[in-house]
This record gives structure tokens, C-alpha cells and sequence, in this order.
């Protein structure tokens, strides 16, 4: 467990490293400031979007597919 504790703490520290370099070169860049307002407007746009589908794909995937009485035989009349 101490592994995975480990891991998490690295891919957390990675994030927020690349976090703050993004950062720091957004604030460091030679362009206007319309310029970087709409830059961040459109990667921010499309990290949204990526997230969205990324939550339905895994929606979808731990999902249950049917429900747990769809196949129980409740004593009735049937076809055979």
C-alpha cells in the first residue's frame, strides 16, 4: 500500500509541477494580454471537453449494463 501512496503523491506532485510552469510561462509570454486571455479560453475550452468525455466513457464503463431483475423468472406464463 505504501507503493501506491508513493505514486499518488508523485503524480500529484508532476501535475501541479506542470501546473505551475504553464503558468508561469503564460505570465512570462511576449504576447498581448487579448492574446493570452483568449489562448487560455480555448485551451481551457478543450481540457473541459476532454474531461467531460473522458467522465462519460467512465460512467459507461462502471456501469451496470443491465438490471439485476431483467433476468429473473418471476413464475408467470411463458413461450417455450
Amino acid at each position: 500500500m505504501a507503493n501506491t501512496r508513493e505514486t499518488e503523491v508523485t503524480l500529484l506532485a508532476f501535475i501541479a509541477g506542470a501546473a505551475l510552469g504553464a503558468g508561469m510561462a503564460l505570465l512570462l509570454t511576449p504576447k498581448s494580454g487579448r492574446e493570452v486571455r483568449e489562448k487560455i479560453g480555448d485551451v481551457t475550452d478543450g481540457a473541459v471537453q476532454k474531461l467531460k468525455e473522458g467522465a462519460r466513457e467512465a460512467k459507461f464503463k462502471i456501469s451496470r449494463k443491465t438490471d439485476s431483475d431483467a433476468f429473473c423468472y418471476d413464475g408467470g406464463d411463458s413461450f417455450v
